[in-house]
């Protein structure tokens, strides 16, 4: 029922947002992204050429996210919008495109081999469930994938500024580049020691798979443990020297902080959803590496 009403109020806010005369002020692209972290990809290679606005606000989950009215308003002004998979899309995307027939669609996860979910009774070893890891934005080499297709979209929407827009992808490349070798090195000063890391909530598989690290989560298929699974989890952290518990901002954690209390970790934040992309996996990066007592 609330999902209606959100939707009729959407479609208010759309009329009354389209009977206005669109104003372009120098032919900037309007563009629309699912999460912070795209913002960044996007204002690299399209600069002041763009207008990046961000459909999941700071602090909120993407798994359950409901776009405001007054997003839906701006998204219907929009002219690309770049997908990523996260869970809300498979819900919105299709209305996204009605709302707004016009608007490129750009699913910059095509092409990527997703990692499968771990599923409820499968802890690390014990197989894979058929759910897809969705979280590809924290893989330095798959955001270079990504970003391909940010430019190839941006240049074929504005063609007149194509080589504007390919030099900005080429240098953020270049960063890429450098950001994951910085990583590496993060991993590598530290010797071939144990390399994993507990997570609250399982954000961190490409992360882990492009640096060699082993991610144990707490929650599966979005679900706290069972009191069974709690216990295992206690002494899976005692039986392997985890230290700390790696949380994220936007969810609910309780799980983590009881294991964190019995098994005599740390809690810390590690947020997959902060804007300065680069900043933030170094940061995260630096703070598994200490964890892990690499």
């Amino acid at each position: 029922m609330r999902g209606k009403r959100q939707w009729f109020l959407c479609l208010i806010f759309i009329s009354l947002y389209m009977s206005t005369p669109a104003v372009q002020a120098e032919d900037i692209l309007n563009v629309m992204v699912s999460i912070v972290p795209q913002k960044f990809f996007v204002k690299k290679i399209g600069g002041d050429r763009v207008r990046v606005s961000v459909m999941v606000l700071p602090g909120a989950n993407p798994a359950t996210y409901e776009p405001k009215p007054r997003q839906m308003a701006a998204l219907a002004r929009a002219g690309i919008y770049f997908a990523v998979d996260v869970p809300f899309e498979r819900i919105w995307l299709k209305k996204f495109a009605s709302l707004n027939p016009g608007m490129k669609i750009v699913h910059t996860e095509d092409g990527i081999e997703k990692l499968p979910m771990k599923t409820r009774g499968r802890r690390p070893g014990e197989g894979s469930g058929q759910v897809k890891d969705p979280h590809i934005w924290l893989s330095p080499p798959l955001v270079m994938l990504q970003a391909r297709r940010i430019f190839c979209a941006l240049a074929q929407a504005d063609p007149g500024h194509e080589k504007f827009y390919e030099g900005n992808y080429r240098a953020f490349v270049r960063e890429i580049v450098e950001l994951d070798l910085r990583i590496r090195k993060v991993f590598a000063a530290k010797g071939q020691g144990r390399r994993r890391f507990m997570v609250y909530h399982p954000a961190w598989g490409y992360f882990a798979r492009a640096y060699g690290l082993e991610q144990i989560p707490v929650e599966i298929e979005g679900k706290e443990p069972s009191a069974g699974g709690l216990r295992d989890l206690i002494l899976l952290a005692r039986e392997r020297g985890i230290k700390v518990i790696f949380v994220q901002p936007q969810l609910a954690s309780k799980s983590a902080r009881t294991i964190a209390q019995s098994a005599g970790c740390h809690v810390l934040p590690a947020d997959p959803l902060a804007e300065n992309w680069p900043e933030n996996l170094l940061d995260v990066a630096e703070k598994f590496s200490k964890a892990a007592g690499m």
